[in-house]
C-alpha cells in the first residue's frame, strides 16, 4: 500500500519512542510499568491511594491502580482549589486471547493451552503467529521468616505456542467455524517423567501443565510452588516495526490504544520537564490511562469506576478548606475538560462504501474528531471547537468522523467519563487500519500529528477555555 506525504523524511523521536514503549508493552501490565519507568525518569513521584496525600503546586504525580491502570498529573504553580483539569484519556488494554483459570488441555499427544477471548478481536489475524504468554504471577516470598505476597511481571520472550490452521484439502466442511466443546484433562500434568511432587504442585499441575509453570518460574526467577495464581494472555513475538516503502507506517499489535496512551503520556511529560513549565499554569495537567475499555470499562480499575472523580475530588480537597471541599469539586469539574483519545477508523481503499461519503479519514490526515448523534462518542459543537481551535493555532491538520447512519457504532470511555464525572468531553483518535487485529497499522506522521496536538492543549487549554462563553 502506498503512503501519503510525509511532513519530513527522517523518523522523528517520538516515533522512535512509541516502537520502544510498544515492544516493552505486551500487556497493560507492562504497559503501565514503562509508563512509570518514563514518568520516574521524568521526575514525577509515586502516590498511592491507601495513603494519604500531601500535594505541592508546582509538583508532578502518578498512582497506579490494579497496576493496569494508571494516572499521573502536574499540578500548575498557581493552582488553587476550584480550578480546572485538563486531561487526555486513554486505555491500556487490547483484545487477545487470555489463558483460563484452569488452562491445561491435552489433545492427540499435543500439550494445549487453554484460552478465553478478551474483547472484540480479529481472532482469524491469530491464527499462524508465534505466539508466547505474558502478565503477571502472584508468588509466595518470605519476608523475616513469614510468608508474604507479591505480583510479578513475566514475558516468556521466545515462541512456545501457535493456533495452526487446518489445511485446505481437511478443510471441506468449514471445521474451523465450529467452537470444541470438549477437552482432555490429565490426572497430573507431568510430561511423562514420572517425579511425584508436593500436594500444592499436584493443585497446580492439575490446572496448568507443569512446562508452562517451570517457564514462567524461570522467567519470575522463582520455584513453580511459589505461583499462587496468574493473570496471562497470549500474544505476538513481532516486533513493531517501521514500514512502507518510505518507512511511513508502523505495524504493531496494540496501536488500538497504546498508540494514544504514549502519545498523550509523553505530551504530558514534555510540557512539564523545564522548570518554569508550569510557572504560569492555573490548572492541573493530567494523564488517565484506563484497563478494560475493550469489555466496556465497567470495573475497579476501568473509565467506569471512580478513579478520576476520586483523584480530582483528593488533588482538589489538598488545596482547599475543610468546610467548601465540595462546592469547589462541583466548581473544578465544570472548569475541566477531557480529550478522550482512541484510535479512529482510517479509510480502507477496498471498503470504501464502509464509510459515510463526506466522513473518510485517512492515514497522514492528522487526528479524527468522532461524532454521533446518540452519543455514543461525546464531542459537542464547543468540545470539538477548543479541539479543532488548538490544531489550527498549529497549522495541524484534523479530520472528521461519523459512522454510516445503516452501521453501528463503536464507543470509546468519553461518554462514560462525561456522563460519569460530568466534565466536558471531545472524543479523537489517530486514524488506523486493522483495528483489532494482531496486527494493526497507522501512519507515522499522524503519531507526530497526536503527540503535537496533545503538547499545545496541555499549554494553551486554559487561556482559550477564558475566552468561550457557554452558559451565561
Amino acid at each position: 500500500m502506498a503512503g501519503g506525504d510525509r511532513r519530513d523524511g527522517a523518523t522523528s523521536t517520538v516515533v522512535s519512542h512509541l516502537l520502544e514503549f510498544l515492544n516493552s508493552s505486551p500487556t497493560a501490565f507492562h504497559a503501565v510499568d514503562e509508563a512509570k519507568n518514563l514518568l520516574n525518569d521524568a521526575g514525577f513521584e509515586q502516590i498511592l491511594e491507601r495513603e494519604d496525600w500531601k500535594l505541592q503546586a508546582g509538583s508532578k504525580y502518578y498512582f497506579t491502580r490494579n497496576y493496569s491502570t494508571i494516572v499521573a498529573f502536574a499540578i500548575g504553580k498557581k493552582f488553587v482549589a476550584g480550578n480546572g483539569f485538563h486531561i487526555v484519556g486513554a486505555h491500556t488494554d487490547s483484545p487477545c486471547p487470555k489463558l483460563k483459570p484452569v488452562s491445561k488441555v491435552v489433545k492427540g499427544g499435543y500439550l494445549e493451552v487453554g484460552v478465553q477471548t478478551y474483547g472484540g478481536g480479529l481472532w482469524h489475524t491469530w491464527f499462524d503467529r508465534d505466539l508466547t504468554v505474558a502478565g503477571r504471577l502472584i508468588v509466595r516470598e518470605k519476608k523475616d521468616g513469614s510468608p508474604c505476597y507479591s505480583h510479578r511481571l513475566v514475558r516468556i520472550k521466545e515462541p512456545i505456542m501457535r493456533i495452526p490452521t487446518l489445511a485446505i484439502h481437511l478443510d471441506k466442511s468449514a471445521e474451523l467455524n465450529k467452537v470444541e466443546t470438549g477437552s482432555i484433562l490429565t490426572e497430573d500434568g507431568d510430561v511423562g517423567d514420572g517425579r511425584k511432587s508436593s500436594e500444592r504442585k499436584k493443585s497446580n499441575s492439575k490446572k496448568h501443565h507443569s512446562l508452562l509453570l517451570k517457564l514462567l518460574a524461570s522467567e519470575a526467577g522463582c520455584e513453580p510452588d511459589d505461583i499462587c495464581d496468574f493473570e496471562l494472555q497470549a500474544c505476538d513475538t513481532q516486533p513493531s516495526v517501521l514500514g512502507g516503502a518510505m518507512k511511513e507506517f508502523i505495524f504493531s499489535g496494540r496501536l488500538d490504544n497504546l498508540c494514544m496512551s504514549f502519545c498523550s503520556l509523553k505530551a504530558l511529560i514534555d510540557t512539564t520537564l523545564s522548570e518554569s513549565s508550569l510557572e504560569d499554569e492555573t490548572g492541573i495537567r493530567m494523564v488517565a490511562l484506563f484497563d478494560h475499555e475493550e469489555v466496556g470499562s465497567n470495573s475497579a480499575q476501568g473509565a467506569g469506576s471512580p478513579v478520576v472523580l476520586d483523584a480530582l475530588s483528593r488533588i482538589t480537597n489538598s488545596f482547599s478548606a475543610s468546610d467548601s471541599k465540595v462546592k469547589v469539586l462541583e466548581k473544578a469539574i465544570q472548569k475541566s475538560f477531557c480529550v478522550s483519545a482512541d484510535m479512529a477508523h482510517a479509510l480502507h481503499p477496498n471498503y470504501m462504501d464502509k464509510h459515510e461519503e463526506n466522513h473518510q479519514p485517512k492515514l497522514h490526515g492528522g487526528l479524527v474528531i468522532k461524532h454521533n448523534a446518540n452519543q455514543r462518542y461525546a464531542t459537542n459543537a464547543v468540545t470539538s471547537f477548543i479541539f479543532r481551535e488548538i490544531a489550527d493555532r498549529h497549522n495541524l491538520p484534523v479530520q472528521d468522523f461519523v459512522v454510516r447512519n445503516d452501521m453501528g457504532c463503536g464507543s470509546t470511555i468519553g461518554p462514560i467519563l462525561a456522563s460519569g464525572v460530568g466534565i466536558r468531553t471531545v472524543d479523537v483518535g489517530a486514524p488506523q487500519l486493522s483495528m483489532h487485529s494482531i496486527r494493526e497499522m497507522c501512519a507515522t506522521d499522524d503519531v507526530t500529528h497526536a503527540y503535537e496536538h496533545f503538547k499545545a492543549y496541555f499549554e494553551e487549554f486554559c487561556e482559550l477555555d477564558a475566552r468561550i462563553k457557554v452558559d451565561v
